[in-house]
Parts: C-alpha cells; structure tokens; sequence
C-alpha cells in the first residue's frame, strides 16, 4: 500500500507543493494525538477569548491554530497563511510560492463531547518578492492547486486533491503515515440522504423551507422517495459522509443574523470543500453561484452551502 509521500511523489505534484502538504498533514497528525489525550492533556474547555468571527474558542481551537501557524511559518514554501482563528493574514517567507488558508478544528463545539472534529485546508500558488498582503488571498477557489482535511475519527483520515481526483488515506499509527486506502472517489449522482440544521427552519428563505419540507415528505410527497436526515454539527463530518456514501449538505442563507446570512466561510471551508466534491464529480454552489466562482471580497467572507450528489444540488437549485 502506498503512503502519502510516495502518492505525492509519483504524481505530477511539484516538490515544494510537497513540502507544504507534508507540514500541513504532520502536523495534522500532532493534533490528533492531542486530541487523544483530551481531559487527560487539561486540552478541553474554553480558551476565555473570541476569534475575529465573534465566536468563543475552545482551548483545542487555539492549540491547533498555533500548531499550525508555527510548522507553516517555517517551511520556506510558504509565503503567508490564512486562518480562521487569526484577525489578518501572517506573512512567512517572501520566496515562498504558497498561500494557505485553513480552518484548524472546525466542529469545535463537538471537542467537549468526544464527537467528530477536523481540521480544513485549501492552497493556492502564487509567486511574489513582496512581503504577502490580504489582497494576495482574495482569488476565487478555482483557481486552488491542493484541497483537503483531516478527520479525527475513531481512525484519523486524511482526504485530499491537488487538481487530479480525491483519494483518502488512512493514518497508520505504527508506521506513523497517512496510507492510501481510498483512491479516486466519486459521489453518486442521486441521493436519498441530507445533511441541514432543521432547527433554523423558520430562518430560512420560503423556497429552501418547500425543498426541505418535499424531503420530509418522502414518497407522500412531491419527490416520491424517502430521505434520511443527517447531521454531524461539523461541515467536516457531513462532508466525509458524502464522499463515503454520497448525500446532499446544505448550510442554507438565513435571516436570524443579517450580518451573518451564510455561516459558514468561503476561504477556510466552503472553497477547499467545493474543490473535493467537484473533483468527486459532486457540486458546490450558494444559492445563486458556483462556489469555486466567487471573488472573494475579505479574508473571513461568509456564504451559504450547498454542495453533493450532483443531480440532488441541481434539483435543490431549481427550488
């Protein structure tokens, strides 16, 4: 069975596009032992701070963040990070060919309760000599050269694409290597599966709540089919489940809070996401686009998501 580096290495990836995926996923293998030790490493909790989204942090958000930001700085591929815990951009090394935005545990809120958590990252190349900007972030996802995330599961699986198809690996803890266990994987066109949190129903636009409300009612309905309802309560989760058995996820524009219609954030979730699925042969799109399209106006811009079995995300649209 093949390992991480040598899928890398026998692929047209260029070394330094290498380099800064093998930091990024070792370090990702840190944070799964961390994870590990939980109350044990005094790791869980609050942080007793906000990020720049106005969200509490958990003691495991910062940790991870650190984590990261240290082992990216220093390698000389990169050239500025992006995170969703971090105010601004951080610059690093102005040879550097590499930008990479990152969320470093998304599903948080599941830490405390022992429940499903990943960390989220998308990278682009872009060749400079000038200390990087923010505006050096601001390019649609299309144009990403590497996508992927790691899952701290009940086994710690890494799933990436750098432009060629979606393969999983698996971390192997006795040879301390993510292993090739899944390769090229593709999302079923049609589904009966979805992922939404039905308790912001009442938030929603009316045409979302009659798609929702058609799924609910299954072979009684419109549809003439039964769906089943899932929901992890991290994008990172939902999103595994699709690629693993197909289904459609959806984190759908909400009038709760005006300044936050979509929750869930281009740069660090919906872009490197959009990529997978569509290398999957899956779809990404808000309500009005193709994710992979948009111009991203700020760093921590938010959108709404919906994303999976192509046919399903189609139908969703027609809505």
């Amino acid at each position: 069975m093949q390992n991480l580096p040598d899928v890398l290495a026998s692929s047209s990836t260029p070394k330094t596009l290498q380099s800064v995926l093998a930091v990024t996923t070792d370090t990702c293998i840190a944070i799964s032992d961390a994870l590990k030790q939980g109350s044990l490493a005094g790791i869980l909790g609050m942080a007793g701070n906000e990020n720049v989204q106005g969200e509490e942090q958990k003691k495991l958000d910062v940790i991870s963040n650190d984590m990261l930001k240290e082992a990216l700085i220093a390698c000389p591929a990169v050239r500025a990070i992006a995170s969703e815990e971090e105010d601004y951009i951080v610059p690093a090394n102005t040879d550097g060919e590499y930008f990479i935005a990152f969320d470093p545990l998304d599903g948080s809120s599941n830490i405390d309760i022992n429940a499903m958590v990943g960390t989220i990252f998308s990278v682009y190349r872009q060749i400079g000599k000038e200390p990087a900007t923010e505006a050096d972030f601001l390019i649609p996802g299309k144009e990403q050269v590497a996508a992927g995330y790691v899952l701290y599961g009940p086994s710690t699986m890494l799933v990436l694409t750098t432009g060629d198809g979606v393969n999983m690996f698996t971390y192997d803890p006795t040879k301390h290597v993510f292993t090739l266990t899944h390769e090229r994987i593709q999302v079923a066109k049609e589904t009966q599966e979805f992922a939404i949190n039905m308790s912001n129903q009442r938030f929603w636009s009316p045409s979302m709540q009659h798609y929702v409300n058609d799924l609910v009612k299954g072979k009684e309905g419109d549809r003439d089919k039964n769906f089943n309802m899932r929901w992890v309560a991290a994008m990172v989760g939902d999103v595994h489940r699709i690629l693993c058995r197909g289904g459609i996820f959806i984190y759908p524009w909400d009038k709760k809070d005006p300044s936050k219609a979509g929750k869930l954030r281009l740069m660090y979730e919906a872009n490197p996401m959009a990529m997978l699925l569509e290398q999957a042969g899956g779809k990404a799109h808000t309500h009005t686009q193709r994710i992979l399209d948009i111009q991203p106006d700020a760093i921590h811009q938010r959108v709404a998501v919906i994303l999976g079995a192509a046919n399903e995300v189609e139908k969703c649209l027609s809505y």
